[in-house]
């Protein structure tokens, strides 16, 4: 695939494919095409890709990337290649072409392994929706029809994990375990740790200090990859269009203003998308304007603790936190995750918290 139509079917093939089902929100095309440049995503400074559609009787009826993410492999010492951007008819020989063709374009680099999908990285779209259909997703989850996980497992592709994505509401406060307050109520007192708002106007500099949240707690998580600077650039900007204090939260020691805890929680922005319809013009804008008239959701998208502070109640305090915003502003709930199924401590803690599990996303893999 090579040059700007190839790219505009790439990017046009969802909204064929889903346009009559209520629950898929289309992206809004622009941002497609800058985060597939090659020249604008930062990911292009550490990774490589190829773009693939597949044909049938002259028409596209199928997409996927084949990538290579050169950090992820040089901090894991693995070989590594990933798809995604999945999308695809409900015909079984368009799947294994697909794949067959990442598989190969992988191979020839000297990949093992193909996992996916991810878009690009773990912390962006991954993985094929396999519960929660009937739910719409919220900024950063993939919508799939069924067919798509029956399509992946006739071609041969075998789980990797899964990813749990966890529904909490203000009305669940009533359900949270004693123990999270006690926690809390203990945290400045026992450990001298105060939780504040992030500031917008020094965004970029609470992001330096969100990657070493990151780089630590998250260390040993499956699909982990390390922050990097131009990574975080990047990163500040996106948040720059859903930032909202109440929902960006630092924890920091008082004594020597080390962030030991961080929260990110994001407006759930494909609210807005969903009326977009993919395009700024012509009232496109108007909605994106009026934003916080429209949503009322939110997603927790990272809330870590560095391990040596683990068993504070930093967490309990985060969360907390989270339920005292929810009664203050128009988002009165929405979802935390992706967490690993693997993860027993957080997913402990949010059933500790009320929550239940409302997505369920697969990760799948392939040896090459």
């Amino acid at each position: 695939m090579s040059g700007w139509r190839d790219l505009t079917r790439f990017i046009d093939l969802p909204f064929r494919l889903h346009a009559n089902h209520p629950q898929w929100v289309p992206p809004l095309k622009l941002e497609r095409r800058m985060f597939l440049s090659r020249r604008l995503n930062p990911y292009f400074s550490h990774g490589e890709a190829q773009y693939l559609l597949a044909y049938m009787h002259g028409r596209v009826v199928g997409r996927a990337s084949a990538h290579i993410d050169h950090a992820y492999n040089d901090y894991h010492g693995e070989r590594w290649g990933w798809f995604g951007f999945l999308e695809l008819e409900r015909e079984p020989a368009v799947a294994s072409a697909l794949l067959d063709a990442a598989a190969g374009w992988l191979r020839e680099r000297g990949c093992e392994r193909m996992v996916g999908p991810a878009d690009f990285s773990m912390n962006d779209e991954s993985g094929v929706l396999i519960e929660g259909f009937e739910l719409r997703p919220m900024v950063r989850q993939p919508w799939h029809p069924p067919y798509y996980r029956e399509l992946l497992e006739q071609a041969g592709m075998r789980k990797a994990v899964d990813l749990l994505m966890w529904n909490l509401e203000i009305s669940d406060r009533e359900r949270v375990l004693p123990v999270i307050f006690e926690l809390a109520e203990r945290l400045e007192r026992d450990h001298g740790i105060r939780v504040r708002r992030m500031r917008r106007r020094h965004l970029r500099r609470e992001l330096d200090s969100f990657a070493e949240v990151y780089n630590d707690a998250w260390s040993e998580n499956w699909g982990f990859v390390p922050y990097a600077k131009r990574d975080l650039d990047a990163y500040a900007h996106e948040l720059q269009l859903v930032f909202d204090r109440n929902w960006f939260m630092v924890a920091e020691r008082g004594d020597t203003g080390e962030v030991v805890g961080m929260a990110i929680t994001v407006l759930d922005i494909n609210q807005v998308l969903a009326r977009m319809n993919g395009r700024l013009l012509p009232l496109g804008w108007w909605h994106y304007l009026n934003r916080r008239r429209i949503i009322d959701r939110i997603r927790v998208g990272f809330l870590g603790v560095k391990r040596a502070y683990q068993h504070t109640g930093v967490a309990a305090k985060l969360y907390l936190e989270h339920f005292a915003a929810a009664a203050s502003t128009a988002q009165a709930g929405g979802e935390m995750g992706w967490i690993l199924e693997t993860n027993a401590a957080m997913n402990r803690a949010m059933e500790a918290m009320g929550g239940r599990i409302v997505k369920r996303y697969r990760v799948y893999e392939r040896t090459l």
